[in-house]
């Protein structure tokens, strides 16, 4: 017989657990569901009543059974909400939840007379699941390991696909991630799903034997971007992306996508470390940015550093990690804390990324003194989905036919004598 481990809160004994993984194989589900419903001057940041709402209400839900955990946060003017529980992924009491905090953070916003209130929702009626509704939301299902570390990448003032070139850094790239070549799960490689959010299609391609038809893909940002990520070891999903396109969704420009990543880490899969080394190595460019209409760099910041206020951005990204224990958000608070009152590890919070946030404002002053040009702002196909088709509205009935203009001018002979005459 084993010794007997005790709790060391309520010093009661721990159910034993086989092999060192949880008795419990129901798969848990996490999501994370965020939305743009109002700011503080401008495009800045969510009013702290509207946080609290949001965190009331999943208190609630949690107390009614509904959801497992929570924890409610920000990223630039963003309201994101990770929500842990048993219901599977588009779940509609689940989804509600969150709709639900979106309203009435929505209603607080109107009366404050907050810029964008309400922004993200598109509709007035809830039909279950937030997909088409505005909000974005990425949600995965898996069985819990032993030992599950968690990151939640949240980012504002970008697109979905502004992921794309890390992720795959990150999960076809041995140069970054070492685990790739010497740990044996990790080597057999990942299964990843890429999205076309323009025809609203999917495939599904396999590193590391297709990994250049995947980068041929993933190279068009403007219609391409993974939405899952699979271990082909048994582990189950790796990351998830949310990839709702709001501009698509509501036919004219609302504001930017601003995507979640969820991912796991550790044991198979890219450490910790591997995921967040790439926001050293280089200066990431996300579409975007100021109007939706720019292209900017990652700005990797903790979330009370992410109120965008050069130009609207740079493009705002923050990384917040937790354990996961059975269906429950561990980070640095006492153990079994109720009602979301959780502390992350805020990975990007710190002293090594100085120098990353110090390129991220040099790249994106580069970009700006190219003005109204390219490579400053989007390509056309991109700006169609801005506020600038109403400008170019107004000037297409001036534009004229170059071979019809040439037929309306007359034309010059020379007379016998050489004189000019004009018909």
């Amino acid at each position: 017989m084993g010794r007997q481990v005790n709790d060391y809160k309520t010093d009661k004994p721990i159910t034993p657990k086989k092999n060192g993984e949880s008795m419990a194989k129901e798969k848990v589900t996490v999501s994370v569901i965020k939305a743009d419903v109002g700011s503080v001057v401008g495009h800045s940041r969510p009013h702290p009543s509207m946080m609290q709402v949001a965190k009331k209400i999943l208190a609630d839900k949690q107390k009614q059974g509904i959801l497992e955990d929570f924890y409610v946060t920000r990223v630039g003017d963003d309201i994101n909400l990770f929500m842990t529980h048993y219901k599977g992924e588009g779940n509609k009491e689940i989804h509600g939840a969150a709709w639900e905090c979106f309203q009435e953070a929505t209603k607080i916003a109107k009366t404050m007379k907050l810029y964008a209130a309400g922004q993200d929702i598109l509709t007035t009626a809830f039909s279950g699941n937030v997909k088409g509704a505005g909000p974005g939301s990425a949600e995965m299902t898996f069985e819990e390991r032993g030992s599950e570390p968690m990151l939640f990448f949240i980012a504002d003032k970008t697109e979905p696909s502004a992921y794309s070139p890390i992720l795959s850094r990150i999960f076809l790239d041995p140069f970054t991630t070492t685990g790739l070549v010497v740990d044996a799960r990790a080597k057999k490689g990942f299964d990843v799903e890429i999205h076309d959010v323009i025809d609203n299609k999917k495939v599904t391609l396999s590193s590391p034997e297709e990994t250049l038809s995947i980068l041929a893909l993933l190279g068009d940002t403007s219609r391409y971007a993974i939405k899952r990520i699979f271990s082909r070891s048994g582990i189950g999903p790796a990351c998830v992306v949310s990839t709702d396109k709001l501009n698509l969704t509501a036919g004219k420009y609302i504001g930017k996508d601003d995507p979640v990543c969820v991912c796991r880490s550790q044991s198979g899969l890219p450490s910790v470390g591997e995921y967040t080394q790439p926001f050293l190595m280089t200066s990431w460019i996300a579409g975007g940015w100021m109007r939706g209409s720019h292209y900017g760099t990652f700005y990797p910041c903790s979330p009370e550093d992410s109120d965008p206020t050069y130009f609207d951005g740079p493009p705002r990204i923050c990384c917040l990690g937790f354990q996961l224990n059975d269906g429950k958000l561990q980070g640095l608070e006492e153990y079994n804390s109720k009602g979301g009152n959780h502390i992350p590890v805020d990975f990007f919070g710190n002293s090594t990324f100085d120098s990353a946030r110090a390129n991220a404002i040099k790249t994106s002053k580069f970009l700006r003194t190219q003005g109204p040009f390219t490579p400053s702002i989007l390509p056309a196909e991109e700006m169609e989905y801005t506020s600038r088709p109403e400008v170019l509205k107004e000037l297409k009935p001036r534009f004229v036919n170059l071979e019809d203009d040439d037929k309306k001018k007359k034309p010059v002979k020379k007379s016998k004598s050489g004189s000019v005459d004009v018909e």
